[in-house]
């Protein structure tokens, strides 16, 4: 159980690592353009962030 916990941080710490380095390419106008959708996206990523860490406590109390 503890192995599937470390995976999924550290899947979750590749994807926000890839996401930010995704965003930095592209030409100049397309960035100004992308900051509020950028935000958006790392917001989306707390969220889930935080929902999956609670899921993850959860099934621990309950299921484990």
């Amino acid at each position: 159980m503890s192995l599937a916990i470390v995976l999924i941080i550290i899947l979750v710490i590749i994807a926000g690592v890839s996401t930010l380095l995704l965003t930095g390419k592209g030409d100049e106008d397309y960035r100004n353009k992308t900051s509020r959708n950028t935000m958006n996206l790392s917001l989306i990523y707390l969220v889930v962030l935080v929902l999956s860490f609670m899921a993850v406590g959860v099934y621990i109390k309950w299921f484990a």
